[in-house]
């Protein structure tokens, strides 16, 4: 039996435990108790200023959940604080004084790891974050399970007496 090719799912949270993984290692070696996830939380504010978690959510391209767990990690690390907004259900997020005060070293941190991607990018010569932002876009236009549903009807019509794995 031949090995089976690794699945499009296996790949990506591999890419990404590698991607994030030395990100971090490199936030630790900078000394910045800091975790890849919440720059973008971090850039939203530093553009927009204070902002509801959904603004955020929005703006980073996250899941008001993530952004909300995101948020939640954040205070406990004193990056960030949250406020009550016009509805008691709303949440207003703003940087901290220890979070300004690390902008510095952490937009040196970003352009070390863009410059990174960037030979990344250059030694595969493809450019990845286009290639991620145009399949995130051919998805948000006929999303995965739309494509998982008729492919799975097309093999059912072209086989319908054996059924698949996975």
């Amino acid at each position: 039996m031949t090995p089976s090719r690794p699945t499009l799912g296996s790949l990506l949270r591999h890419l990404i435990e590698l991607l994030d993984g030395d990100v971090e290692a490199a936030y630790r070696a900078a000394g910045l108790d800091y975790r890849p996830r919440f720059t973008p939380v971090v850039r939203v504010l530093g553009e927009l200023g204070p902002s509801p978690i959904r603004t955020i959510a929005a703006r980073a391209g996250i899941t008001h959940s993530a952004a909300s767990q995101t948020v939640a990690e954040m205070v406990k690390k004193g990056l960030v604080a949250a406020e009550p907004g016009e509805d008691a259900r709303e949440r207003i997020v703003h940087l901290t004084d220890a979070a300004r005060a690390l902008l510095p070293r952490l937009k040196a941190q970003w352009a070390a790891t863009n410059a990174a991607a960037d030979g990344l990018s250059a030694e595969l010569g493809l450019d990845l974050p286009d290639i991620v932002s145009a399949a995130i876009a051919r998805l948000q236009a006929r999303p995965f399970l739309d494509r998982i549903e008729a492919e799975r009807r097309r093999l059912e019509d072209r086989n319908p007496t054996e059924g698949t794995d996975e």
